[in-house]
């Protein structure tokens, strides 16, 4: 099992998760973080410290967020490893909350 990021994330790129990761699982991209489902050891500390509420268990995701199971792993494979926090983007609580935002991923 592992946890997922999902489209909420997209454009608001919070980094507060990746501080408590005990494995370095997060991953980041130029919109949005990726977590490595080999990596990711299912402790759920990244659950609570995401503003966006945008990390779920995979076995929790609903249908439409069912892709990014396979979009992490892969995006996982192709991004730098990110352990620190960083400052989100200046418009992220803009973008909070903002529906169906997969179109705007930045690879």
């Amino acid at each position: 099992m592992a946890f997922v990021v999902t489209d909420n994330c997209i454009k608001c790129k919070y980094t507060d998760c990746v501080a408590v990761c005990p494995v370095d699982a997060f991953f980041e991209g130029p919109n949005f973080l990726a977590i490595d489902p080999v990596i990711c050891i299912d402790c759920a500390l990244c659950v609570p410290e995401c503003p966006a509420d945008a990390i779920v268990q995979d076995d929790k995701l609903t249908d439409a967020q069912k892709p990014f199971l396979q979009l992490n792993a892969e995006l996982a494979q192709q991004w730098p490893n990110i352990t620190e926090v960083i400052d989100p983007p200046a418009d992220a609580d803009q973008w909070n909350g903002v529906p169906d935002k997969l179109p705007l991923l930045e690879r």
